[in-house]
């Protein structure tokens, strides 16, 4: 079941992302947030943009997340995402799923554009982006350090819908959740 998260799922959320942040340069994050900091960035998140989870027999195995590219007023339209399942739950088709409904929920708050920021080599991250209609827009060679040594970072966009000129604004995310449409979405995801 794909629903959204509540803070009551940050442990399972930090016990996803607890083995990335140690053992890998998925992410740049160096040191484990704790609970408390993933409930706060749950929270944080839900006032303008979407977190949701994967629930499988009442456990969080995959949360997404979109959140904001840039500060500036003018990039609203765009957001950058982020899919974390748990190791014994790869390779089963939830991210595809998770991930799409993530965008899906974006489309419905009016955001253009969705970025995936990629450490390289990164080949499933890579080949799960593009098989969801995301194209290369670019890299940024060594630009992080960690685990002993550098990382290239790789940018991934999807066009989510043609941008208005002038646009609406964007819809919050907290607003949008109370709404029959983005529950009647989620459940058909």
């Amino acid at each position: 079941m794909i629903r959204i998260a509540t803070e009551a799922d940050a442990a399972a959320c930090h016990a996803i992302y607890a083995p990335v942040v140690e053992n890998s340069a998925i992410t740049f994050e160096t040191e484990l947030p704790g609970e408390e900091a993933m409930r706060g960035r749950i929270r944080g998140k839900l006032v303008n943009h979407p977190w949701l989870v994967w629930e499988e027999h009442g456990d969080v195995i995959a949360y997404a997340y979109a959140g904001r590219f840039r500060e500036r007023a003018a990039y609203d339209w765009i957001a950058e995402t982020s899919i974390y399942v748990h190791e014994k739950a790869r390779r089963r088709g939830i991210a595809r799923r998770l991930y799409g409904a993530l965008l899906g929920t974006m489309r419905l708050q009016g955001i253009n554009q969705a970025v995936g920021v990629i450490t390289l080599p990164g080949d499933p991250s890579v080949a799960m982006h593009e098989s969801m209609g995301f194209a290369s827009a670019g890299v940024w060679p060594k630009a992080g350090y960690k685990l002993g040594r550098w990382w290239d970072v790789g940018v991934w966009s999807l066009f989510l819908a043609e941008p208005a000129t002038p646009p609406p604004p964007v819809v919050p995310f907290a607003e949008l959740a109370e709404s029959n449409a983005l529950h009647a979405f989620l459940a058909g995801s």
